[in-house]
């Protein structure tokens, strides 16, 4: 249910966001804690109150690709946060869409379901995945030509998916070091260039029906039919209807349209080729087969077959009871069954499934070559729920905690603040990833979409339970939070530490009491956060902090003072994050500044748009996270000098964590041999 207390045009009371719009997809009191603040008189009962769902998750872990966060998996233990804290494609890339069909990106919409990919540990498969976000910018246009011919026309921050990982179009900057990016050595991963569609032509139409009668399929034409009964339910069978055309020259007209061609055109090819497979064809455990038992239909298939230039096998199949089956089955693999189904085109669609096929191909997808366009053009992008899609036959990389609420069917303002799930089997689900024979141990980061410490986490202590068994078992872990409630765990984190199996990066936004209590008004005070800093270090456990988000005119000048004070409590290396702003989060900041700051609102937010290209967000992997621009260059700059003048220059070392310890449970209480 969606929290509906408070009145939307006020503040409201201990919760960040003032509104409660409308998702996507359609007992409250402060705890006796040390967290810096002093509860204040007046906090009544009649404000939203926190609601906790038990949820009982299939999975925990969480895969990433991205360059922009710097880890493989995470977890996070809760939905939503009581804190309360406030890459493009050209339009005509065709994309492949759930169904096996090809639909251009620019006509791609929120919701539609497109094939995507996951991995399993050891190769990465198709997987069907929903259209989360679709969006389009102006930027300076790549073209990136492939061996095989295909070409793509992408942004130069735009990532794709090569035998050596995720790669960006260029190798602009990104701070001191250079990002990974698209050279002639690079082979892209997929199935090359998707064909051209047939032409709906007479032609076309004419080859469909001669494929789908002659197959015994179902006809539907533009003549006067009757329909009739062709078999009674009885048993198991359903009712069968049929329908027939019982004038002599309609029956005519049908067979003259369905007769074998004197002079077939490629048109033709294509809809006959359509026809026969809709009505005889197969796709299954990667094979397309045509079947039949007439001679002169399966001459037809291999004639169609050769003109459009499709390898195949001609098998047979013997029976002892009836006629022979003859199988057409196409060869070269899914690159080929993709192009028979592009080509062609046939109308049962359902057909086509490549749910669990490898990506792996024998495509010649090397890049030859990466070339600027010498213009700006409208790219577009898309969020997914696998985070890629497929676009022309290549797996292209797609666009955290505000907007997962919306796919819940609830708001991302104050109900991510007050309706809030649980992962109470989290360890449980843990333990069984970790004894998968396939697991293979990456550092596991904890708290990277929700605050893995926030304030129902002293009850139900899910990120607790997690601890303990990485504790157990040795596995590496990092932690993020803004929450002092850390400190609580030093007795598991300490000994972690000292084999090299721990890092804790504690966010700092403000020193300045009075922004904090408004932007993150469930959350540890500014002081309390640095003295969590101080004895994390003390118990010899590697602290980053991350000065995020900076927000222009509002907390970019305390940039240096907050590394200056997290260097003296103990960090030893630190990152920052510019103000982000996705599709459900900009309307709740501007009506969090019009509540709070109405003087420097249009300031604040002019200043995001010279940092964003004119929009309130950047969604592009590589400057959503830094900006772009002259204010951003400048923001730049200033951090890596803080960084070096202040000596939180050691980062690398930090999250460079020990995975050769990790020693897999057992389920069954069976311990190993050796």
């Amino acid at each position: 249910m969606k929290t509906t207390a408070g009145n939307h045009g006020e503040v409201v009371k201990g919760r960040g966001s003032p509104i409660n719009p409308e998702g996507r997809f359609e007992k409250w009191g402060r705890e006796s804690a040390d967290d810096g603040w002093f509860q204040e008189p007046g906090d009544g009962p009649n404000k939203p109150k926190t609601v906790v769902a038990i949820e009982h998750a299939k999975s925990v872990i969480s895969r990433h690709d991205s360059p922009d966060v710097g880890f493989m998996q995470s977890i996070n233990p809760y939905r939503g946060c009581e804190h309360a804290c406030t890459y493009c494609i050209s339009g005509d890339t065709l994309i492949l869409m759930g169904n096996g069909r090809t639909l251009p990106m620019s006509e791609i919409k929120t919701g539609d379901e497109i094939y995507g990919s996951r991995f399993d540990g050891k190769y990465r498969r198709y997987t069907k995945a929903r259209v989360l976000a679709h969006w389009s910018s102006i930027k300076p246009a790549y073209r990136i030509s492939l061996e095989d011919g295909t070409g793509l026309i992408a942004s130069g921050d735009h990532r794709f998916l090569t035998e050596r990982g995720w790669k960006h179009v260029t190798g602009a900057e990104q701070g001191p070091e250079q990002r990974p990016f698209l050279t002639p050595n690079d082979k892209l991963m997929g199935t090359g260039g998707f064909a051209e569609g047939p032409g709906e032509n007479d032609e076309y139409r004419r080859g469909y029906l001669c494929g789908m009668v002659r197959g015994d399929g179902h006809l539907k034409l533009g003549l006067a039919t009757h329909e009739f009964q062709f078999l009674a339910a009885s048993g198991r069978r359903h009712e069968m209807d049929a329908i027939r055309a019982q004038s002599l020259g309609r029956a005519g007209a049908i067979r003259r349209l369905v007769a074998w061609p004197t002079a077939a055109t490629g048109d033709w090819f294509k809809g006959f080729l359509a026809g026969i497979f809709d009505a005889e064809g197969s796709f299954s455990q990667a094979a397309l087969r045509i079947s039949n038992t007439d001679a002169e239909i399966i001459l037809w298939t291999r004639r169609c077959m050769d003109a459009l230039g499709f390898a195949f096998a001609l098998e047979h199949v013997p029976f002892t009871d009836r006629k022979r089956m003859d199988v057409v089955r196409l060869k070269g693999g899914l690159r080929e069954h993709l192009r028979f189904f592009h080509t062609v085109r046939p109308a049962i669609t359902r057909k086509l499934d490549l749910e669990g096929q490898a990506i792996n191909s024998d495509a010649k997808l090397r890049v030859v070559g990466v070339e600027p366009l010498g213009k700006a053009m409208r790219l577009y992008d898309i969020t997914t729920t696998t985070e890629d899609f497929i676009a022309n036959g290549v797996v292209s990389h797609n666009c955290f905690a505000r907007p997962s609420h919306a796919y819940l069917g609830l708001s991302p303002g104050i109900d991510f603040e007050t309706r809030l799930s649980a992962k109470t089997n989290a360890a449980e689900k843990l333990r069984e990833e970790f004894a998968k024979p396939g697991y293979r141990c990456e550092p596991l980061t904890i708290g990277v979409n929700t605050d893995a410490y926030q304030p129902i986490e002293r009850e139900y202590r899910i990120t607790r339970s997690i601890l303990e068994l990485c504790h157990e078992l040795d596995h590496p872990i990092s932690l993020i939070t803004k929450s002092a409630l850390i400190e609580r765990d030093i007795d598991l984190l300490a000994p972690m530490s000292k084999k090299n199996l721990v890092s804790a990066t504690l966010s700092v936004t403000t020193l300045e009491n009075a922004i904090s209590m408004k932007m993150e008004p469930r959350t540890s005070a500014p002081a309390r956060r640095l003295k969590a800093i101080e004895r994390l270090s003390a118990a010899g456990i590697p602290v980053n902090v991350n000065v995020a988000p900076v927000i222009p005119f509002l907390t970019d000048s305390e940039l240096e003072p907050i590394l200056e004070a997290a260097a003296n409590a103990g960090a030893i290396s630190a990152g920052y994050v510019l103000m982000r702003l996705p599709w459900e989060v900009k309307d709740i900041f501007r009506a969090w500044l019009e509540a709070h700051f109405p003087l420097k609102a249009a300031h604040v937010m002019s200043r995001v748009h010279q940092m964003r290209g004119g929009r309130d967000n950047d969604p592009n992997f590589g400057t959503r996270m830094v900006g772009q621009g002259l204010f951003a260059d400048l923001l730049r700059q200033r951090f890596h000098k803080a960084v070096k003048r202040f000596g939180l220059d050691q980062r690398e070392n930090m999250f460079d964590l020990d995975t050769s310890l990790f020693r897999p449970p057992s389920l069954h209480g069976q311990q190993k041999l050796f």
